[in-house]
């Protein structure tokens, strides 16, 4: 079985190339380049830094786990915070160098059901909402609900991704041609 990362799932849903690139002729994709990937990275940094006793009480928040790393038989990552809620349940907590702009993209819906997914194999508790802070927007907290239904997305793309790796498979590229304007592999790719 592979080990990935909620980033390369994310990246999978986005486009399968993205895991054969990646996976099979292993072709780095240098994100680094990335401003808002490293911008995002500091914050992280900053946030653990400021009040790291901080429980959100009006979201039902008794305990929380900072910058925890977790993995399981497949999936390995880092949550931002992992938050032990008074009803019992866990929720990840991530936050983005982002406006609000009304809506959540799938991109931060598919990391949250990744983190779900780890957060329940870790702690054995159920998970089924998530929050995104948007710190470009005054810190806005947005709750995201996470059903069973969401978290078998991540999993079945997770088995794609193993057929890609294990059979060798050149994928279909995504059918949105606007992604390919910004993919890190737009020059490899015969799109």
């Amino acid at each position: 079985m592979i080990s990935v990362t909620p980033s390369e799932i994310i990246e999978h849903l986005y486009c399968p190339r993205f895991t054969y690139f990646l996976r099979v002729l292993n072709i780095a994709q240098h994100e680094d380049r990335h401003y808002k990937v490293q911008k995002g990275r500091q914050i992280h940094e900053n946030k653990t830094k400021l009040n790291p006793k901080y429980l959100r009480q009006r979201l039902g928040v008794v305990a929380k786990h900072t910058n925890l790393y977790m993995r399981n038989e497949v999936l390995r990552g880092e949550v931002d915070e992992v938050l032990m809620l008074a009803n019992g349940k866990a929720a990840p907590l991530d936050y983005k160098f982002a406006v609000y702009e009304g809506r959540v993209y799938q991109t931060y819906l598919h990391q949250l059901y990744c983190y779900a997914w780890l957060i329940e194999d870790h702690f054995g508790v159920e998970v089924t909402e998530g929050f995104l802070v948007y710190t470009r927007s005054r810190n806005k907290v947005v709750s995201v609900e996470i059903s069973p239904q969401a978290k078998q997305v991540v999993r079945a793309a997770v088995q794609e991704m193993v057929a890609v790796t294990n059979e060798n498979i050149f994928p279909k590229a995504t059918k949105s041609k606007k992604r390919c304007a910004t993919c890190t592999y737009r020059n490899v790719c015969p799109q």
